[in-house]
C-alpha cells in the first residue's frame, strides 16, 4: 500500500475529512482538502516533515505511513524476496501448509527478527484471547517500535 493510501486509511480511521486534516497540518483552509487529496491520490509525495506531522496527528509511528508499496501481488512478492535477502526470511512447507520462518543461520539478524516476531506474536495472541481489544492491538502495531 502506497503512502497516499496509508494516509487515507488512517484519516478515515480517525474520522477526519481531507479538509480538516489539511488544516491541522497547516495548509490554508482554501486549499487544505485539495492538498490532502493530492497526497492521498499519489500525485504528490509528502516530505519527511509532513509525514512526521501526519504520524503525530494520527498518533502512530511514521513508519506506519511509509510501509513498502505492497498494493499488488507482485509488489508483495518482491517485498518478501527482499526480506529473504536482507533478514533471512525463509519459505517452507510444514504439514501441507506454506510457512514463513526465520533462518537461524542469520546470526544477529535472526536474533533481532526473533525478538520482533515474538513481540508481534505475543500481542496477536493477547488479542485472539480477548486480553486486549482490537483497538489496543492496532495501537501497538501502528506505534511499533515506539511502544
Amino acid at each position: 500500500m502506497a503512502i497516499g493510501e496509508r494516509i487515507r486509511f488512517f484519516r478515515n480511521l480517525c474520522g477526519m475529512t481531507q479538509k480538516y486534516l489539511g488544516q491541522v497540518v497547516g495548509f490554508p483552509e482554501k486549499t487544505a482538502d485539495i492538498r490532502m487529496a493530492q497526497y492521498e491520490s499519489g500525485s504528490r509525495t509528502p516530505k519527511a516533515d509532513l509525514t512526521n506531522k501526519l504520524a503525530e496527528i494520527f498518533d502512530i509511528s511514521p513508519q506506519a505511513l511509509t510501509v513498502p508499496d505492497i498494493d499488488s501481488y507482485n509488489g508483495l512478492m518482491h517485498t518478501l524476496f527482499t526480506l529473504e535477502d536482507l533478514y533471512g526470511l525463509k519459505i517452507t512447507e510444514l504439514d501441507g501448509e506454506v510457512c514463513l520462518h526465520l533462518d537461524k543461520g542469520m546470526g544477529t539478524n535472526y536474533i533481532a527478527m526473533f525478538e520482533m516476531f515474538s513481540a508481534w506474536e505475543e500481542h496477536a495472541e493477547k488479542y485472539k484471547n480477548g486480553e486486549i481489544t482490537k483497538g489496543e492491538y492496532d495501537y501497538w502495531r501502528y506505534n511499533y517500535p515506539k511502544i
